[in-house]
Formats: structure tokens, sequence, C-alpha cells
């Protein structure tokens, strides 16, 4: 569909933005990062387990650093993302720390055209599929580069808090993906809400049941599913930080859910 390839490309020239200032950016801690801090979270840590000698191909990685923590734990890790400039920065991450991760840049649908072969593990984290309007398509593309008896692992936010507007103050937004798509006119970024930039941004909401049935239907399954009420990014507005250091939406703390994981693997046959 035509319009779905502006949509895209709207969407990597914002995150060509983003990269920009995210690289820079106290939120994504680059320098920590170098010096061996591990930027993935209990959630898909426990998940996952021992990655040491597993291939793992991550989408929609953004500049990497999650990619690259795989790479550290031992994997055999391939990040793929749309944004030219996030690539451009993983990559350069990658030879400065010396891992040898693999980089793609490419929409995620068009993936089976740029990489060949399968993985142990695919993985995919954190405010990702909300760029994509076909989750039955994603869900092959998964499916496609799964080996038998491979792991799918999802963390995401939960679409629940989608449905707000910014400041958490009403409902703006369907929970269910409507078809049509959530076309913004943005400025700043999560990861710093002052920084100078301006640009178009295009999401889809998808509920917990068209997430998980998309990849039902392709006869993953389901080993594990957990909603958490708390983030363990400060990416969204009016905040609080608990004792336990994660953030939860004020006024709604331990009331809705922030975020979601879906475990899967692939039929051995």
């Amino acid at each position: 569909m035509e319009t779905s390839v502006d949509y895209f490309e709207l969407n990597r020239q914002a995150w060509n933005l983003r990269t920009g200032v995210h690289k820079d950016s106290a939120f994504y801690d680059v320098d920590s990062f170098k010096q061996g801090k591990n930027s993935l979270n209990p959630l898909e840590l426990d998940a996952l387990g021992d990655v040491k000698g597993k291939k793992l191909l991550h989408l929609q990685c953004h500049f990497g650093q999650d990619t690259l923590s795989w790479a550290r734990l031992g994997a055999k890790a391939t990040g793929v993302d749309l944004s030219d400039e996030a690539i451009t920065l993983a990559r350069q991450l990658n030879e400065e720390l010396g891992l040898d991760a693999e980089f793609v840049c490419c929409n995620v649908y068009d993936l089976p055209q740029h990489l060949k072969g399968q993985f142990d593990v695919v993985f995919t984290s954190y405010g990702v599929i909300g760029w994509l309007p076909d989750l039955d398509k994603w869900a092959q593309v998964i499916t496609h580069f799964l080996k038998p008896g491979g792991t799918f692992f999802l963390a995401e936010f939960h679409p629940a808090i989608w449905m707000f507007d910014n400041s958490f103050t009403r409902v703006e937004y369907p929970y269910f993906n409507t078809g049509g798509p959530i076309v913004e006119e943005s400025t700043g970024t999560y990861a710093d809400t002052e920084a100078p930039i301006s640009y178009t941004e295009v999401s889809w909401n998808h509920s917990l049941s068209e997430v998980i049935g998309a990849l039902l239907q392709q006869k993953l399954q389901l080993v594990d599913f957990q909603e958490l009420p708390y983030s363990y990014y400060n990416c969204f507005a009016n905040t609080a930080q608990g004792p336990d250091g994660f953030w939860r939406i004020k006024g709604f703390e331990d009331k809705l859910p922030m975020m979601y994981s879906v475990k899967m693997v692939k039929p051995l046959s």
C-alpha cells in the first residue's frame, strides 16, 4: 500500500532525528554502556536465560544497545532497524566495543529480503509494535526467522497506556486497532522532552488479543504471559519513581498495567 510506504518514511525520518538526540542523552547513558553497563532489564533476562552461543535476532533495535548487551552475554546477535542513522551508530558502537554483532537497516516487514538463516531467539522490546500497522505480517516475519524449537520474546508497553492523552488526564485513543493510523506532529523526544527537533510520527494501537492472536495464528505456542503495573523507563509524563526504582503514573499507582511480556516457542514440527 503506497500510503504505508509514506508512513514508514515519515517514521524513518523521525527516528533519525531522535537518534541524534538519544545518543547524547542521560536516558540512554552511552558512556556507562561503553564502560560495560548492560542495558537489558530483569523481564527479558529472566525470560531468555543463558544466551551463550545462541543466534539471536533483535527486531526494531534502535541504535543497538540491547543487541550489543546480548552480544556481551555471548549471543551471536543481529539487530534490525528502519533508521539508517540508528544502524550507523549501532555499527560504530559494535566496532568500538570489539563485539561481533551484525546490523541490518530495513523495514521489519522487508527483512526476509535482506537476511538469511534462522535463529534460536527472536527478541523485540519496549515501544516497538506501535510503529507497525499489520501484526499478522509481523508475526509471519518472526516465524520465518525462528528455528523449530526456538523462542520468541516480546516485552512491550501495555496497550492500556496508549489510550490516554500525554498527561494521563483523559482517555483519548481507542484500545483497539481501528485500522487507521494515529498521525501526530511531535517535538522533542521521550529521552529529552526539550530537544529542538520536530517531526511527524505515525503509530497504531494494538490490543493484547491482536498481538497474541497474530502469533498464535502462526502456530507459535504460548509459554508465558505477564502484565506489570510499572515501567522500567521514565518515558511517560506524570510519573513517580517507587522505592523499587520503577516508574508509575501518579494517581494510578499499581492500578494501571504499564508493561507486558509474551514468550512463545515455535513447535519442532
